[in-house]
């Protein structure tokens, strides 16, 4: 089964966070796709984390570096933009989430995500399943 993996998930594969156990099980899934926007949010979340202590420096950069190999594809968010910023306005939700829930549009699989707003946002969008990690 292919799903759409937001960065709130993929963190949680480097950062043990309450999460942690149910994102890795997700890594057992036959395929894992993500906007290529994930790379930065993860880097984002990483740097954070780094700033309040939580992981060195050198772990977070190793990290970064092999945080997307679980993923067996990652899409240009070029290729996403327009319905991203069609499905923002619909939904009144930034546009950074958007990308994720046009993916799972496109090709007609379950975003997962640790997000509750982007929970919340993504029921409202038809034809589009939203799992809860």
């Amino acid at each position: 089964m292919t799903l759409v993996v937001d960065a709130s998930v993929a963190v949680q594969w480097a950062l043990n966070e309450a999460g942690t156990t149910r994102a890795l099980a997700l890594r057992e899934e036959e395929n894992l796709i993500a906007p290529s926007l994930i790379a930065t949010e993860i880097g984002n979340a990483l740097w954070k984390a780094v700033r309040r202590g939580a992981v060195a420096r050198t772990e977070a950069l190793d990290t970064m570096a092999a945080i997307l190999i679980p993923f067996d594809a990652l899409v240009p968010v070029e290729d996403l933009r327009h319905r991203a910023l069609d499905i923002a306005i619909d939904l009144d939700h930034p546009i950074y989430d958007c990308f994720y829930l046009a993916l799972a549009e496109r090709e007609r699989c379950p975003l997962v995500t640790a997000d509750k707003r982007l929970l919340a946002a993504g029921k409202k969008l038809k034809g589009v399943e939203v799992r809860a990690l």
